[in-house]
């Protein structure tokens, strides 16, 4: 793995060239092994915490742990085109727009002891900034090649919160247009329900239950890209105890496996219904 600039991240991208890096700054890593037409991303997986915020944010390492999306690039890791946010969205968030991207308060509680000073918060969106320039030359260059990019956007949810039965994946469609791409959403939907679980855990997966996919990854595509399709993916943190910080690591691979074989096979498909160039 190099240590790169943004620039010469997207100088390789724009060449084609295949490689792994990681942001100069270390905010993100990026792995091109192959250039295919979908892309899969993590970017809540970070746990990365700046120095200079520890004092004076209220939220322990175990809170902020809490509301990450841990494991989720592990579930991806073997993907030829995977991006990993390394921060944590205490930070700043990359699944908000800019102006929200730094919490005031989170869940309910004050995140910081003291306002964030104009500095700390440039430091931050910086990133947040450069973080989407390379996701915009990213399926630029995906889609001059394939006419077409599919980004699965990992996440994870807390099943604990909600008072009723929850499915073990959420896909959110809000933002995305249903009427031409409803038949890949559906697909996507069926290939995750059926993926088999280990340790007798019960696999279901929905369309907008719990979440709605309004996040900002997949409206910044959507704005600047009608032809890419995100799918804002969401699975039940059944992969961990969430109240006791403990992976579950055979169920995290039993997800990495299927998705291995499941997303080529639904990018493809993908590909075939909108395009007329499968590579």
């Amino acid at each position: 793995m190099q240590k790169l600039t943004i620039n010469a991240i997207i100088d390789k991208i724009n060449n084609a060239e295949v490689f792994e890096a990681v942001a100069d700054d270390y905010s993100f890593t990026i792995k091109i092994a192959a250039y295919v037409p979908y892309i899969c991303t993590a970017i809540h997986d970070g746990h990365q915490f700046r120095k200079d915020l520890w004092e004076n944010c209220k939220h322990t390492e175990y809170e902020r742990w809490f509301e990450e999306d841990p494991e989720t690039y592990t579930m991806i890791a073997h993907q030829p085109i995977t991006i990993k946010g390394n921060d944590s969205r205490f930070e700043y968030d990359l699944n908000r727009s800019p102006d929200k991207a730094i919490y005031e308060d989170a869940w309910g509680k004050q995140l910081w002891h003291k306002p964030l000073t104009k500095a700390a918060k440039e430091k931050s969106l910086a990133k947040h900034k450069a973080f989407y320039s390379v996701i915009h030359a990213l399926v630029k260059k995906t889609e001059a090649l394939f006419g077409l990019a599919v980004v699965y956007d990992m996440h994870s949810y807390n099943w604990r919160r909600w008072d009723r039965e929850v499915p073990t994946f959420n896909l959110g469609t809000a933002k995305i247009d249903n009427a031409r791409f409803g038949n890949d959403v559906a697909l996507w939907r069926e290939m995750l329900a059926s993926i088999k679980l280990p340790n007798n855990i019960k696999n279901t997966a929905c369309i907008n239950d719990v979440f709605k996919g309004n996040g900002y990854l997949l409206q910044f595509v959507a704005e600047n890209f009608k032809n890419s399709l995100v799918l804002a993916t969401e699975v039940k943190k059944i992969y961990c105890e969430e109240l006791s910080a403990i992976n579950y690591p055979e169920v995290v691979s039993a997800i990495a496996d299927s998705l291995q074989e499941l997303l080529p096979k639904h990018a493809e498909s993908v590909l075939r219904n909108h395009t007329k160039q499968i590579n």
